[in-house]
């Protein structure tokens, strides 16, 4: 299916839920952070082609382990099936960028065509993400980053699996878990207190992950700032808690001193 389609499924089933999608933003539940979910994006055959377009074993996603994070993440699409290319760019087409944009109010917001944010995920048992806020900019550091859309298309996905996704209260002491099911949108918008993660995977089939992020000039919060992605510990984590204050802090001068964005050379691509 061509990414014109896709897109066409996408902008039908957004306007289906719409009143349904603007009160969740507007009236978030269980945290701060504003959001909405879609469940049903695509035909369950659609997500079905799409999770058997994923390689098995992640062949060729790039392996990132540290104590922030265990997962793999692809941004090249070209050796892969056309349909993974297909949803990617979809989710940036600009009936959908504008469907978007209207039902969450903002209406200078841009997609990522270079994929600097986006691309697929893959997690497998054990792999997990830890508490982070994204990055704030482009790679260029010329648009802030203010929406992250994850759609999940692993089969049969349920809370026991773990891998799922969580929003944080701004001191990370209390999460909302938002099951990674199959063929579900999340739209979450990012600023400087949206605290998210994903739980450790405890099922032994891959949970997949397509990931998108959209741009815009004005800052969330109408100030600008700048900071890398910012890394903590669960409430337990009390080692990695204070690891993740220098670490943030150590990349983060580095970062404004050398003026190198969120790339591969000192910051990993964060996709839940």
């Amino acid at each position: 299916m061509e990414v014109t389609q896709i897109a066409e499924l996408i902008v039908n089933r957004l306007d289906q839920l719409g009143t349904d999608i603007q009160q969740q933003w507007n009236n978030p539940e269980g945290t701060h952070t504003r959001h909405f979910v879609v469940d049903a994006l695509l035909t369950d055959d659609m997500a079905q082609a799409i999770y058997e377009a994923f390689p098995r074993n992640a062949d060729g996603f790039f392996d990132r382990q540290s104590f922030r994070e265990k997962k793999k993440t692809l941004t090249d699409l070209s050796d892969y099936p056309q349909i993974l290319s297909a949803v990617t760019y979809a989710m940036q087409h600009e009936s959908v960028v504008a469907k978007v944009a209207q039902l969450v109010g903002m209406d200078d917001i841009v997609p990522d065509p270079s994929l600097y944010a986006g691309g697929l995920s893959m997690m497998f048992k054990d792999d997990f993400l830890n508490p982070h806020i994204d990055n704030s900019h482009d790679g260029a550091r010329n648009l802030y980053r203010r929406l992250n859309l994850l759609y999940y298309v692993s089969p049969n996905w349920s809370l026991e699996n773990g891998g799922n996704f969580e929003l944080w209260d701004p001191k990370v002491k209390q999460q909302k878990t938002i099951v990674s099911q199959c063929n579900r949108l999340v739209v979450m918008e990012t600023n400087k207190y949206s605290w998210h993660s994903v739980s450790g995977v405890c099922a032994d089939v891959p949970r997949c992950c397509v990931s998108n992020y959209y741009f815009s000039s004005t800052s969330p919060d109408d100030h600008e700032y700048f900071h890398v992605t910012s890394f903590s510990g669960r409430p337990e984590e009390t080692g990695r808690r204070l690891l993740g204050v220098v670490d943030n802090n150590l990349r983060n001068v580095v970062s404004k001193v050398l003026r190198v964005g969120r790339g591969t050379k000192l910051v990993n691509k964060t996709k839940v």
